[in-house]
């Protein structure tokens, strides 16, 4: 699990700063805000500045001063610290208080778009349909079946919205049906820090077993009989998911069995079914190695043995179905390539067989095995594609698209005994499709087109691929969209998105908020920068680790080629990036400010020496193989220079956006706010300089269909405020 970024909170109103007699406020010491600017003068409310605390940290010889290392709270109850953010909360409200008709529109906007009956494509396993709607001006969704047909009645299996009642926060982790599809666990998570809760449905009674198992991860697995389920415990520190334990249907959760306990804290762990649902499968991986453990389904008393015992540098993923492995791995093929094996063969890779050989021109992204076929999402030419393989050899195709950029995937397919398939299409102005396919005829049907409602007509608007030379020669694609009355000509205001690590491909998916930035001249610019795989393995490789500054400076060079080449308005050019893309943020304004007018960055994670070097927070171990560990002192030296809390320097920086949730997990608060408080102190400049906490979310922020719209709307309304339109 990565620092993804979910972008979404709610609109807190928070009351003024509190007083200086207030000792609860003693360590906020209320400052004149002199970054206002034009559009600023009404503002009332004093700019929030902690003190300086000077904790001393050395390593390597190389001593650093943290002044605001006492902003860290693992509690989340120091008074001190708590002020403090509300009093950033305060003059952040302050500050946006003028684009508030700005972010009601915005917002309004945005929902008007959403069909209010948006539901799900049905799907079939064994004469049940399954899918999920959603009622209108309701936030969560329902799920549901049918038995037979879809003109059958219909059973609610879990309502969001009745669950989420009570909570600020919910979010449904997984649902899994048993075999016999009597019983439904979920998985629930009310904290915001994914921390679930699992309970089981009993269908025929339409109630809840009593029992409750807590602090899991949502992983679920159950055996072939329904009576076992099979889960992830996390670990109460790190809160990685490092146990499996099996649950006997209706026992106490206090005698479940710990199944396999993973020791090595640099992997994370996942569990499922097989495809063909033969076999429980647990996963471990971390940046470059990974292992599979099997467990038949049909033997839950079992003990999981290795597919193939985990090697350093080795990755591999396993699919089956009728009898036979398929296996991507990375095994002398730096892209990928896919092998067979039987039961027999699998732990020994001498006996595997190839079946897809390694290109360097395509990566292999992820399959699905079905009894006559084999269905390979790939990456080619930077995008993401569907490859259908008939195993007797007589096909083997790519599926058609009609936009040069463009996403495409397989679908959610069930049952291996088929030859139809399901896969899904959106391009930046295409809204998400659901297509199926007969792999037999190659007849196409639309199953489900995403319906946006309002005025919008995909006609309006237009997308380009095209590519900019980096300072290194490297060839970075990159993906726009725009009206098409937005001239291309240096006038119009850009909106540069990006994420970069991790292997993570920022891909040119459909996004209704962006529409609205759209609809006012904005062009859109996807920078597909190194740190994801949009171009292969290698694309990644060679920005992780003594090599991560590619990723920043790609980004710079994408922006300034636009912005020279006469395409983006250089005093209009916005930058947005969240979790490892608010790293990006974070490097991106040390190294080049001058570029942009205002940046959004999103729970960022900018003290990279630091949260590597504790081991106690969440993610760290896991990702030394990303950034390098610090405990080394050529990646302590290396990561130090670009790490955005400790590069912050006296410089004009751009007006500035930062999010967080107290509660996050993946990215601790603490980390942007000592940045924004170091940059407050640090920075020359007159511009915005506002942080928002949710005191109530985590990493993903707000949940809810509508509410996660709120922070958009506010963050779009930061940016419209700032490229001066008054619409």
């Amino acid at each position: 699990m990565t620092r993804y970024i979910l972008l979404g909170a709610m609109l807190l109103s928070l009351t003024a700063c509190q007083k200086a007699e207030d000792p609860a406020d003693a360590s906020v010491n209320a400052e004149p805000a002199e970054n206002a600017t034009e559009s600023d003068t009404a503002l009332t409310m004093e700019e929030p500045m902690p003190e300086k605390r000077p904790h001393e940290m050395t390593l390597h010889g190389i001593t650093r001063i943290d002044d605001y290392y006492w902003l860290r709270d693992d509690e989340r109850s120091d008074p001190e610290v708590l002020a403090y953010l509300e009093a950033e909360n305060a003059y952040f409200e302050e500050v946006m208080k003028p684009t508030g008709a700005m972010q009601e529109t915005l917002y309004e906007e945005m929902v008007g778009r959403l069909d209010p009956d948006e539901s799900s494509v049905p799907y079939e396993k064994d004469g049940w349909w399954y899918y999920n709607r959603y009622e209108p001006g309701k936030d969560y969704a329902i799920y549901a079946r049918r038995k037979s047909s879809m003109e059958a009645a219909e059973e609610i299996l879990v309502d969001g919205n009745q669950r989420a009642e009570g909570h600020d926060y919910y979010s449904l982790g997984n649902l899994e049906m048993s075999d016999d599809h009597r019983y439904a666990a979920i998985a629930e998570d009310t904290l915001s820090r994914r921390i679930h809760e699992i309970r089981i449905l009993d269908t025929e009674s339409g109630e809840f077993l009593p029992q409750v198992i807590g602090n899991a991860n949502a992983s679920l697995a159950w055996s072939a009989d329904g009576q076992y389920l099979f889960y992830l415990d996390k670990h109460p520190e790190t809160l990685l998911a490092y146990r499996v334990m099996r649950h006997k249907l209706g026992t106490d959760p206090a005698e479940d069995v710990l199944v396999y306990e993973e020791k090595d804290n640099r992997f994370y762990t996942g569990l499922g079914r097989s495809r063909s649902g033969e076999y429980i499968m647990l996963g471990h991986s971390e940046t470059d190695t990974s292992e599979i453990q099997l467990l038949p389904a049909d033997d839950p008393l079992g003990q999981f043995k290795p597919f193939l015992p985990r090697e350093s540098g080795h990755e591999y993923s396993v699919d089956h179905a009728n009898g036979r492995f398929f296996i991507r791995t990375n095994w002398e093929a730096e892209n990928f390539r896919v092998m067979t094996a039987t039961p027999e063969t699998a732990g020994d890779k001498s006996g595997w067989k190839e079946f897809i050989p390694h290109r360097d021109d395509a990566m292999v992204r992820d399959l699905q095995a079905f009894d006559d076929w084999l269905v390979v999402g790939e990456r080619k030419d930077g995008l993401r594609k569907v490859r259908v393989i008939a195993l007797d050899g007589s096909v083997d195709r790519y599926l058609d698209a009609d936009t040069e950029s463009y996403v495409m995937w397989p679908g959610t397919n069930v049952s291996t005994d088929t030859h139809t398939i399901r896969y899904g299409y959106s391009s930046l102005v295409t809204p998400t499709q659901t297509w199926q396919i007969d792999l037999q005829t190659g007849e196409t049907e639309l199953l489900k087109a995403q319906r946006i409602l309002g005025d919008f007509d995909s006609a309006n608007y237009r997308t380009r691929r095209l590519t900019v030379t980096a300072r290194d020669g490297t060839q970075v694609p990159v993906s726009m969209a725009f009206h098409k009355d937005t001239a291309l000509d240096g006038s119009s205001p850009a909106l540069v998105y990006s994420y970069g690590s991790y292997g993570s491909s920022t891909d040119p998916w459909f996004r209704n908020s962006v529409v609205s930035l759209l609809d006012r001249g904005f062009v859109y610019v996807i920078a597909h920068i190194r740190g994801g795989q949009e171009l292969g393995r290698q694309w990644y490789e060679q920005s992780r680790l003594l090599n991560k500054k590619n990723t920043f400076t790609d980004f710079i060079d994408v922006t300034a080629a636009l912005q020279k080449q006469g395409v983006i308005d250089p005093a209009r050019t916005y930058a947005m990036g969240g979790s490892a893309g608010g790293l990006l943020m974070g490097a991106v304004v040390n190294m080049a400010p001058e570029l942009y007018h205002g940046v959004i960055a999103a729970v960022p994670f900018v003290d990279v020496v630091t949260t590597m070097l504790d081991d106690s927070i969440p993610l760290t171990t896991g990702e030394w193989n990303e950034w390098g560990d610090p405990r080394e002192k050529e990646s302590f030296e290396y990561m130090l220079s670009y790490s955005p809390y400790d590069q912050v320097s006296e410089q004009d920086y751009p007006n500035l956006m930062v999010t967080t949730g107290l509660h996050d997990s993946q990215v601790q608060y603490f980390e942007p706010a000592k940045w924004v408080a170091k940059l407050r102190e640090k920075r020359t400049d007159n511009n915005r300089l506002i942080m928002h906490t949710n005191m109530e979310a985590g990493h993903g922020g707000a949940s809810g269909r509508y509410r996660a719209y709120l922070e958009t709307a506010r963050e779009f309304a930061f940016l419209v405020d700032l490229a001066g339109m008054e619409k």
